[in-house]
C-alpha cells in the first residue's frame, strides 16, 4: 500500500483544514490508520487513529474535541478534519497504516507511511 497525504496549508488560528490520506496499491478496508505529526525540533507524536473494525477512533488529549478522523473505504481514503486550530498544531502531518484490526499510538507499530503534509497555523 502506498499512502499519499494532502490537504495541508497555511491557516489562521481558529480556522479549519481537512487532511486526506489516499491509499493505492491494494484495498484500504482492512487496515487501521493513524495520523502523526512532527513539529520543528520535536519528536513525532500520535494525533488520531481509526480501526477498520467498527471504525472506532482514538485521539491524543491535545486534539480531542477539535479533530475528527474518519474513513471512506470506497474511496480508499482516511480524513482528518481539524477545527479550532492553534499555533501549536503547526507541524508536518503523516498518515500511517497497518494491517491489523487494532490501532496503536506508537509510530513503530505502523509499517506503511505517507510522505507528510505541512500544516502551518498563524497566530
Amino acid at each position: 500500500v502506498q499512502l499519499q497525504a494532502s490537504g495541508g496549508g497555511l491557516v489562521q488560528a481558529g480556522g479549519s483544514l481537512r487532511l486526506s490520506c489516499v491509499a493505492s496499491g491494494r484495498s484500504f478496508s482492512r487496515t487501521s490508520v493513524a495520523w502523526f505529526r512532527q513539529a520543528p525540533g520535536k519528536e513525532r507524536e500520535f494525533v488520531a487513529a481509526i480501526r477498520w473494525i467498527r471504525n472506532s477512533t482514538a485521539y491524543a488529549d491535545s486534539v480531542r474535541g477539535r479533530f475528527a478522523i474518519s474513513r471512506d473505504n470506497a474511496k480508499n481514503t482516511v480524513y482528518l478534519q481539524m477545527n479550532s486550530l492553534k499555533f501549536e498544531d503547526t507541524a508536518v502531518y503523516y498518515c500511517a497504516a497497518r494491517q491489523m484490526s487494532t490501532t496503536s499510538r506508537r509510530e513503530y507499530d505502523y509499517d506503511m507511511w505517507g510522505q507528510g503534509t505541512l500544516v502551518t497555523v498563524s497566530s
